[in-house]
């Protein structure tokens, strides 16, 4: 039975200030100066003091009533649109078909559907939603009501104007936020590239357990995968990578499927030629109790508190004899005391061929720099692998952009990876993509002759790696590639040692020379400071004048008859010491020019 759209009553949406200033199109100084200026903006209907929430459809009536709804963005006017529709209305969701069916329409059929009247409007999205495609999951045929009509019509002007995959990407939003759902990130485009190109030339058939948004697979069908499996716990998220696919790959095969990979794995017989994944980190409810005698386990039965060990071996069980996978891992899984014989496992049987290091913030968790790794599933009678590829991706970034040489970055940071970046700096995905590939390109062509770069790659025998910690951390394997003559290196410290006792011995006298002196000899080299600056500093306190007949001032200026004063007088003479005095009765003086003041030291500028 068509799903229909749930009853409403009246919804109630409410907006931030910081929403109603991007609805407006205009900065969040400007909104406060509406509040304060116009008794008529409307009054906070929820929230709290330090953070009020404003109905929007009162907004928007008052913002039309001024002319300020021709600033919205396209994307911003759709999040409006479904935010007036009000919580738990699940529009989004049945919007999904109409994006991969507006992406196939030009400009101008945008617009003139969106010029229809609302009933020939909802008309039309009806016959298009039975459309559908079956390769979306989860996906029932939907009718849409008349209260649809203002979302419907936002949709399609955000696909005109921003793109297909703009709308998309608000739709899934708006779920996701609904749905309360954490953890969820989306994989940059940069970084999805990368792990794209990762994989070898005539890798066809591609699998993302994981596949979120989609990301990943499209970037594996942009490198010519022509069959596309996914499978996501999240329904949203399963029909977000269908549509998307639909619009990114139409000519690939996808199957798309909606559930927990390790517990309810939708493709258990499958294998494939690569499988690219960006797992969920730190998942302690991953199955490890019931799971633990699964068949998938070949390298170790994962610790409860390594989930990400779990993704590796499942990925591993889908792909053909020789089939590569691609992962991004956190830096911590390199290190951790509980995956030691798993890691010990994956290197001793030659799966595990690379590990890049990321800069912090080139992903989410921006807080931590990730680890790309790269497996290949052994192949029986195939060729031993005695090495694994290490790439410190960090140190190339700083060596490239030169503010460190290459070697002195490889032994920087945590132990897990982490790095501090400059905040604000554009990621440049160009330079680090170029640098990873070319060690990757190198080492896959031959192996045996590759040659080590110092400070950013390094090809480590297994046998280095098999230790008791197998810490598998790229700055850790990288930084010991650096070429050090031990006898350069003596030199060198016996060099800084001798400097700093130098320096050390010119402190100590310095300190037994008694009293300081100044640096200069003549009252040019001296510094100088403004009256403001001394009285902002508290070495001197400004004394404003006093009308005739006064016996004080508000500043306490009759207490302080005592002090010495320096005077207009003092300065044009030079007088070293302030010949003035302040009493509690006017002193017959020549009158002083406009706007001068008198000024008083303080107890520690004052003379002696």
């Amino acid at each position: 039975m068509p799903q229909q759209p749930p009853p409403r009553s009246a919804p109630s949406a409410h907006v931030t200030a910081a929403e109603i200033s991007r609805i407006a199109g205009v900065t969040r100084a400007t909104v406060s100066n509406w509040r304060r200026r116009h008794d008529d903006f409307p009054a906070p209907s929820a929230g709290t003091e330090s953070s009020p929430l404003y109905d929007l459809s009162a907004v928007q009536a008052w913002l039309r009533g001024r002319g300020h709804t021709s600033a919205v963005s396209p994307t911003e006017e759709l999040r409006t649109a479904l935010r007036l529709l009000g919580p738990g209305s699940g529009v989004a969701a049945r919007l999904f078909p109409l994006v991969a069916a507006a992406s196939r329409r030009t400009p101008e059929e945008l617009a003139e559907l969106a010029a229809l009247p609302d009933d020939q409007l909802i008309a039309r999205a009806d016959k298009t939603a039975q459309e559908l495609p079956a390769s979306v999951p989860q996906a029932e045929p939907v009718r849409y009501g008349p209260d649809d009509s203002g979302a419907v019509r936002a949709l399609l002007g955000c696909v005109r104007e921003a793109g297909s995959q703009a709308a998309l990407d608000v739709l899934a939003e708006r779920e996701l936020d609904e749905s309360a759902a954490s953890g969820v990130y989306q994989t940059p485009e940069g970084l999805a590239r990368l792990m794209a190109r990762l994989l070898p030339e005539g890798a066809s058939r591609v699998l993302d357990p994981a596949c979120g948004s989609g990301t990943l697979l499209a970037a594996a069908a942009r490198q010519g995968a022509r069959e596309l499996f996914g499978q996501d716990s999240l329904p949203v998220q399963g029909q977000r990578t269908a549509v998307r696919l639909l619009i990114a790959a139409p000519e690939a095969e996808t199957s798309i499927r909606v559930g927990d990979s390790l517990r309810a794995d939708a493709f258990p017989d499958l294998t494939v030629d690569a499988v690219l994944c960006n797992p969920p980190f730190g998942d302690r409810d991953w199955g490890h109790d019931e799971l633990a005698y699964d068949p998938r386990w070949a390298y170790g039965v994962p610790p409860r508190f390594e989930s990400e060990l779990a993704w590796v071996q499942h990925a591993l069980a889908h792909l053909e004899p020789g089939g590569h996978a691609v992962m991004l891992l956190p830096p911590a899984l390199a290190f951790r005391a509980s995956g030691r014989r798993i890691r010990a496992e994956l290197i001793r049987s030659g799966a595990l061929r690379a590990v890049v290091s990321l800069p912090a913030r080139a992903a989410y968790p921006l807080h931590i720099g990730l680890q790309i790794w790269v497996f290949q599933r052994p192949e029986p009678g195939g060729p031993d692998r005695t090495t694994v590829l290490f790439v410190d991706g960090e140190g190339e970034q700083r060596a490239a952009a030169g503010t460190l040489p290459a070697t002195a970055t490889a032994g920087t940071g945590t132990r897990g990876g982490s790095r501090s970046r400059r905040p604000g700096a554009p990621f440049d995905w160009a330079e680090l993509t170029d640098r990873v590939l070319g060690q990757w390109a190198a080492f896959t062509a031959d192996p045996d002759s590759y040659t080590d770069e110092p400070g950013v790659a390094r090809a480590v025998p297994l046998v280095d790696l098999l230790d008791d910690v197998v810490d598998i951390t790229p700055a850790r394997q990288v930084r010991v590639a650096a070429d050090i003559d031990p006898a350069a290196l003596a030199r060198r410290a016996q060099d800084l040692r001798g400097r700093l006792t130098e320096a050390v011995a010119a402190l100590a006298a310095a300190v037994e020379s008694g009293e300081w002196r100044p640096s200069g000899e003549s009252a040019r080299e001296w510094r100088t400071a403004t009256v403001a600056d001394l009285a902002r500093g508290g070495a001197l306190t400004v004394l404003r004048a006093a009308p005739s007949g006064t016996r004080g001032s508000k500043d306490g200026s009759a207490a302080t008859a005592d002090r010495p004063v320096l005077t207009s007088g003092d300065i044009a003479a030079g007088n070293p010491r302030p010949a003035g005095a302040l009493t509690s009765t006017p002193i017959p003086r020549t009158p002083s020019p406009p706007g001068t003041s008198s000024y008083e030291p303080s107890a520690a500028a004052r003379p002696r």
